[in-house]
């Protein structure tokens, strides 16, 4: 699960985020990553994010644990425009489901950026340093192709 937030007191969004993940039914939070700041994707005008990984372990099913992070997105804030990028209270990505890979309108797993996206791999890499995606590559080799980022805070 990708955390990531650049408005509201960031740190705190991912705080609260993660505390929610933890009630979520038939959910169990494993582990999570430190906290790292990044910049943005999309305009360079706002402010840099706050981003961490989470990993559970879960029985919900992919879309309805999908709905669960929308709502706890929506409760949190997060409002959806029409810029893509553009700021936000929290964002809550499904990274990877097991090995699932499934593409559908709602989901496609893994993630379409989680291969080239530095924020994405190194809280990945905190939370499972030996972890082999489902395209057969390992987490700690694609992020050597990444200049490090500022980690924030080793615990959330």
């Amino acid at each position: 699960m990708g955390l990531g937030s650049n408005l509201d007191n960031p740190i705190e969004q991912i705080k609260k985020a993660l505390q929610a993940l933890k009630l979520l039914p038939n959910t169990h939070l494993k582990t999570q990553s430190a906290l790292y700041r990044s910049k943005p994707l999309g305009s360079q005008n706002q402010p840099d994010y706050i981003n961490a990984v989470a990993m559970l372990a879960t029985k919900l099913s992919p879309l309805v644990l999908l709905e669960h992070l929308q709502v706890i997105e929506n409760e949190q804030g997060r409002v959806r425009g029409a810029e893509r990028w553009g700021p936000r209270t929290l964002d809550l990505d499904m990274l990877l489901y097991d090995n699932l890979q499934l593409q559908q309108t709602r989901l496609i797993l893994p993630h379409p950026g989680l291969y080239e996206r530095a924020f994405v791999l190194y809280p990945l890499y905190d939370c499972s340093p030996d972890l082999i995606l489902p395209n057969g590559q390992a987490v700690s080799v694609l992020m050597r192709g990444f200049d490090g980022l500022e980690k924030v805070s080793t615990e959330p």
